[in-house]
């Protein structure tokens, strides 16, 4: 794709009005680091907000397991990704310092400082609150010593069925050099000594990865039978000296390690894209060690020999009282025999103008449809590409592909178009992260079966998420769009929230095919009206929508900016939101994760209010509004407002214009997040974050309760209109019409 790109075609000309004399002042400190908080440190705020979760005794006792879980799971993807580029910067000898004024080993210290409060907070809640709450519950995971003679019996006739046969005990000694780790891979350390004595020997137990982590034990047919569960590295503890005999063992301690994880791809040097990604993937599974954990009881004699083994220093260690990773309770999350314990179940709703066996593309060419997933099942997307790849008149079908499950349906749906002859182009991220293996397997399947694969863009990451359907329809050959803040991906959309658009709107579809002619041809970016699209001008266009507030509110015109988003970044867009606010723009900022904007300050951001949600659901969906003077503007986009996604990312903001759709943003979704009080965190100047709760009178709000009740409250309105068409067939005809308009159930949208 070229380089050259033309001026994009705007209506958001900024105003001539002279920047106020407040605002001109504060132009001299905007830089200012103390303005500015640190993106890991923040990043680990929002992972201690997920750590709340779990400590909140208002949450079913597996939904607060989960959360440990997902703390865990973060962290780890913290430590492969971020702190692994910190330590290579400390590495280098890197002296630039950040926004916030910390130089990288400054980072790192605040880093590993803030990291063990954290863990020893999750250990702690494990130890002392979960496991007994389990217990009282008949759910009980029990260390080696605690089995009775019956269960030991158990135990050890599954260690030498089900694992013995997967250990390989790997000597460490002068002509066995120390074996390369799988990253998060789990091991034993073992020293032992002949009978003879002389020097102690080592050797490493892989834990195999294909028994499961967490064991559970049989239980008897009665009701109050317990539910036990052991770890398999206690197991395999409790047996290691079958795998040396002959031989005195002196210790054996369990160990986890971390790897640098970030896939280094050279766009320009890479002929084959594909085969490049393999290779590199098999490589990042032997990056560089970043992060070393052991067992409490670890001897500081054995933890110094791991620690010259991944060349480590002890900074990088952590000891843990309890399991080496978290991750390892999935069992006791996934137990549907537990349902008493979890969250009351949910079931998606369908939105009344998709109901059952619709002529999508009839519907789409009377309205515009907007999907709030979970809420509103994502079968309808689903839906959708299998009747599009089914449908006759359907000729080509185009997708970003960014994540996807493992057995979508969707590209199940496009690989059927590409056989049935159909012209299908999907655009696949082979960079999209911890995603890369699925997505190389997905792009061979639909090339195999006819369909063009485009391996993304050179130097960018396809990260938007759009899909043109092109049909011959009676009157005209006529396009239909979905534009998602969201993957497809089946799986995740029903526990991330994000929104789907579905049209048929000319100029809109139009400008839909132009951002994918640029993404797959050799014309530069013509510049679009109604979308913005980065890296070409996303970020000049939201700087004009901030000023033009800015102006508007300093010529006492009504201005406000709402923005929901996962992270915020981009140094720019933060001076640019502390000038409006210098301007007395009232600014809301609901971001979910990483905030390196510091609200509160007088005479710079007293107006920004900026609050995190933590809930059930993973608020994934990205929320523009601009108040534009009393003629509000509401976009919904796959981008955050991060340097990578203004800069490196293929990403997309499309507007919202159906006035019933957007009233509905503006009217029912915004204000739900603004007036949550039972999962919302408000970020203070300092960096830290208060839980919001209700004042006085104030009702106890929870913005993802409020959208699921609306969604159950449809379901029921839909299954009522259903039985009632079934009763009327009893009806005699001539007043059959009638009812079924009455009972008819009105449309959200």
């Amino acid at each position: 794709m070229p380089e050259a790109q033309a001026t994009p075609r705007t209506e958001e000309k900024s105003s001539v009005t002279a920047v106020p004399q407040v605002v001109e002042a504060a132009h001299n400190h905007f830089r200012d680091p103390k303005n500015f908080i640190n993106r890991e440190l923040s990043w680990l705020a929002f992972n201690q907000r997920v750590l709340e979760e779990a400590q909140d005794p208002a949450q079913p006792l597996i939904e607060r397991v989960k959360f440990l879980t997902i703390f865990s799971s973060n962290l780890d993807e913290f430590f492969e990704i971020r702190v692994a580029g910190i330590k290579q910067q400390i590495e280098s000898e890197t002296s630039d310092l950040g926004p916030d004024g910390l130089s990288p080993t400054e980072l790192f210290d605040r880093i590993q400082k803030t990291v063990r409060q954290l863990v020893a907070t999750q250990y702690a809640l494990w130890k002392n609150e979960l496991q007994p709450e389990l217990a009282k519950n008949g759910i009980y995971v029990r260390e080696m010593v605690e089995l009775s003679a019956k269960r030991a019996a158990w135990a050890n006739r599954y260690f030498h069925q089900e694992v013995l046969p997967m250990l390989t005990p790997l000597a460490v000694d002068a002509s066995h050099p120390f074996p390369h780790l799988l990253n998060r891979s789990h091991n034993l350390l073992v020293r032992a000594k002949t009978r003879r004595r002389g020097e102690p020997l080592h050797a490493i137990v892989q834990v195999p990865r294909v028994v499961p982590r967490l064991i559970l034990m049989p239980r008897g047919t009665g009701a109050n039978e317990p539910w036990e569960y052991i770890y398999l590295a206690s197991l395999i503890k409790q047996h290691i000296g079958e795998l040396f005999p002959g031989l005195i063992l002196d210790g054996v301690h369990a160990f986890r390690v971390t790897r640098n994880s970030d896939l280094y791809i050279d766009d320009e040097e890479a002929e084959n894209l594909l085969r490049t990604i393999e290779q590199e993937l098999r490589r990042s599974s032997r990056g560089n060690a970043v992060r070393l954990e052991v067992e409490a009881d670890c001897p500081k004699d054995f933890l110094e020999l791991l620690l010259d083994f991944f060349n480590l220093s002890e900074p990088d260690a952590c000891k843990l009282d309890g399991p080496l990773s978290m991750t390892h309770l999935l069992p006791l999350v996934t137990n549907d025999a537990f349902a008493k314990l979890k969250d009351r179940p949910f079931q998606p709703a369908r939105d009344p103008a998709l109901p059952p066996h619709v002529d999508f593309f009839e519907v789409l060419r009377r309205q515009d449809v907007l999907l709030h997933h979970p809420y509103d099942s994502y079968d309808q997307i689903v839906e959708l590409a299998e009747t599009a790849a089914k449908d006759p008149q359907v000729l080509a079908i185009k997708i970003t592909l960014y994540r996807t499950s493992g057995d979508s349906p969707i590209v199940e749906a496009l690989i059927d178009a590409a056989n049935a002859g159909k012209q299908v182009t999907a655009i696949v991220e082979l960079r999209a992260r911890f995603d890369e293996a699925s997505n190389i397997q997905w792009a061979r399947r639909l090339e195999e079966a006819g369909a063009h694969v485009i391996y993304g863009v050179v130097g960018l990451k396809t990260h938007c998420k759009a899909l043109l359907i092109v049909r011959r329809d009676a009157d005209e050959l006529r396009r239909y769009v979905h534009l998602a803040t969201g993957n497809y991906h089946p799986r995740t959309a029903r526990i991330y929230t994000d929104f789907s658009l579905l049209t048929s709107e000319p100029q809109l579809s139009e400008e839909v095919a132009t951002v994918f002619n640029t993404l797959t041809g050799l014309a530069g970016y013509p510049g679009l009206k109604k979308m913005m699209v980065a890296p070409f001008d996303m970020h000049s266009r939201l700087i004009k929508l901030i000023e033009r507030e800015r102006d508007n509110a300093v010529a006492g015109k009504p201005a406000r900016i709402v923005a929901k988003m996962n992270a915020l970044v981009d140094l720019e867009i933060i001076e640019k939101l502390y000038e409006a606010s210098c301007a007395d723009v009232t600014i809301d900022l609901v971001v979910r994760g990483i905030c390196c904007l510091r609200p509160k300050v007088p005479s710079l951001s007293e107006n920004i209010r900026v609050i995190s949600i933590v809930g059930r659901f993973l608020e994934h969906s990205r929320v523009f509004y601009f108040e534009n003077a009393g003629q509000p503007r509401v976009f919904l986009s796959s981008a955050d407002w991060m340097p990578r996604n203004f800069y490196r990312r293929i990403e997309l903001a499309f507007p919202v214009e159906t006035q019933a759709l957007r009233d509905q943003i503006i009217n029912d979704v915004i204000p739900a997040f603004l007036n949550d009080r039972v999962k919302a965190r408000e970020l203070q100047a300092d960096g830290t974050y208060r839980r919001l709760k209700p004042e006085g009178e104030e009702p106890r709000r929870q913005a993802q309760w409020q959208f699921r009740e609306v969604s159950r409250e449809r379901t029921k309105k839909l299954s009522g209109s259903t039985k009632k068409a079934r009763a009327d067939r009893l009806v005699p005809i001539a007043v059959v019409h009638e009812s079924r308009v009455a009972g008819a159930p009105k449309s959200e949208t």
